[in-house]
């Protein structure tokens, strides 16, 4: 397991799936009692009982993975995109060129690439945060295949505050800071 850098800013993204996430889990344990109730073979009811755990399950696995692994911006400006388990993009901060609060609505599933070389890392059906690159970086979508980014987008819960992490890592320390050792 990796430790996380001195200085680095972790990026939460779950706000606008949490509830949805629950809503999930809800209507899951419904289902589970209301088949309970309403089959009347045991080898069926047993059968989708495990069915319906396994739901629960995975979709309580999808998103505590996407709670204990936050997007990343590092000291020095890399950024690093992950949606839970599924998805693990590293910027290298000589990559990025700019970056800015733009809110999107972008249609498709949560890592969709454009054939205009942008990558859309979409939760609840949008993004917040938009990297311009330098060069196109490499990525591997959820399923193995491959593709290149120019530009990528992707939600924060707190926008400005990732914004202001991926400009102050890139620009370095500000100067009214002391120098290391000073007191």
């Amino acid at each position: 397991m990796a430790c996380r850098r001195e200085g680095a800013v972790a990026v939460p993204y779950t706000g606008p799936q949490t509830a949805m996430m629950y809503g999930l889990v809800f209507v899951a344990l419904v289902e589970t009692v209301m088949l309970a109730l309403l089959i009347p073979w045991p080898v069926v009811h047993r059968v989708l009982l495990v069915l319906d755990v396994y739901g629960v399950v995975l979709v309580l696995a999808l998103h505590a993975a996407c709670v204990t692994r936050p997007h990343v911006v590092d000291a020095d400006g890399a950024l690093r995109l992950r949606y839970g388990g599924l998805f693990d993009l590293r910027v290298p901060a000589g990559a990025v060129a700019g970056a800015r609060v733009e809110r999107r609505c972008p249609e498709g599933g949560p890592v969709r690439p454009g054939a205009d070389g942008v990558l859309d890392l979409v939760v609840g059906g949008q993004t917040t945060v938009t990297v311009e690159l330098v060069s196109p970086v490499a990525f591997v979508r959820p399923l193995g295949k491959r593709g290149w980014a120019r530009t990528v987008r992707f939600h924060a819960d707190d926008p400005g505050a990732a914004v202001a992490a991926l400009t102050r890592g890139r620009k370095g320390p500000s100067p009214s800071q002391d120098p290391p050792g000073r007191a």
